[in-house]
């Protein structure tokens, strides 16, 4: 209910610019008047942000699980607004993202959209940089702490969820749904080397281990992070390794997509080991229907495209500074998947 409060709100902030024009306080007639010809024009123009060039960062690999519905809510923003948009896929690579961003600026667009994975330390003074080139940046689903920080004021926003409370909500509701107890076994496939990101599968683990449950951790490697088939050795051979796990957390939404599968591959039936992850699509459907997978997080990768856009171009357009806006906040299981159907098979949830 605060999302959608928040929605209304910047869509009640934009129709007051539109089409408001007289002042909140007394100013000259000829402001006044100038004011009103930039109403009149701004009104006359198809998209009010249609002389707004942007770089975004929808993070995975072209048409891949969560990238696609990021690049979704992105591409219906630029077609809402009217901004010209320039999108780059970095295969959730934080190297490539580095590299590209570097790229981006160089373009001198008038704002770029990164995802954090890199984190603040190789981010920073990129960014630092590209503000001082007058160029706006923000972020969404993984949070930059220092430049949100210190550039909130010129439009830095953040939209994604907050990674660390994410995945600890995620592992308590997996302890008390699934009655976990003191000695049972969990495994979590995560990315805990990766400075921010790795917050949300550090999450995951610190509530497990608070209820007494013995986590095994397995880094995802680069492979199986641009390409979650190259996994399917990996998840075997724990399994086989482990065969009294009852828990497995999958801290990625393209290998949360592809746990059926990694399941099947290991001999296991939909009620062998309860399945848990982050966000949805349209294979973590079937598998929620079939009882693959259990319990997911949906942190509405879809507002983590358009949000981004829209904050780049209020920044840019009307000079707002950045807005905080957690996206993460709702379950989904196979209690609530039918009312989610419809908008996950578009990729919009």
């Amino acid at each position: 209910m605060k999302r959608l409060s928040l929605l209304i709100g910047i869509v009640l902030v934009l129709a007051m610019l539109a089409g408001c024009t007289v002042p909140a306080t007394p100013v000259p007639a000829t402001a006044a008047a100038s004011a009103d010809q930039a109403s009149a024009a701004a009104a006359d123009t198809p998209g009010w942000c249609s002389n707004v060039k942007l770089v975004f960062f929808p993070g995975g690999p072209a048409g891949g699980v969560f990238a696609n519905n990021v690049y979704n809510g992105a591409k219906q923003a630029q077609a809402d607004l009217g901004a010209d948009v320039q999108y780059v896929f970095s295969d959730w690579d934080p190297q490539k993202m580095i590299q590209q961003f570097q790229e981006a600026a160089a373009t001198k667009p008038d704002g770029i959209a990164v995802m954090g994975h890199p984190g603040d330390d190789a981010f920073s003074p990129l960014i630092d940089k590209a503000e001082a080139d007058g160029i706006l940046v923000t972020s969404q689903n993984t949070e930059l702490p220092a430049s949100f920080g210190k550039y909130q004021g010129n439009g830095f926003g953040y939209v994604g969820a907050v990674n660390y409370t994410a995945g600890y909500n995620l592992g308590k509701e997996a302890v008390k749904r699934f009655a976990l107890t003191s000695g049972d076994r969990a495994m979590v496939w995560g990315l805990l080397s990766q400075p921010s990101r790795g917050e949300r599968t550090k999450g995951v683990i610190d509530a497990l281990e608070e209820a007494g449950v013995t986590v095994d951790y397995l880094e995802i490697d680069a492979a199986t992070n641009a390409d979650p088939a190259a996994g399917t050795p990996t998840f075997t051979g724990y399994v086989s390794a482990n065969p009294d796990v009852k828990l497995v957390v999958t801290d990625h939404g393209a290998l949360t997509a592809t746990l059926e599968t990694y399941l099947k591959a290991a001999g296991k039936g939909p009620d062998d080991i309860y399945g848990a992850g982050f966000d949805l699509s349209p294979a973590t459907l079937e598998a929620i229907r079939g009882g693959w997978t259990d319990l997911v997080i949906d942190q509405q990768p879809y507002l983590q495209g358009y949000l981004p856009i829209l904050q780049l171009c209020l920044s840019k357009v009307y000079g707002f500074s950045g807005l905080m806006i957690d996206t993460g906040a709702g379950f989904a299981t196979k209690d609530n998947i039918e009312f989610l159907a419809p908008l996950i098979e578009k990729e919009i949830r």
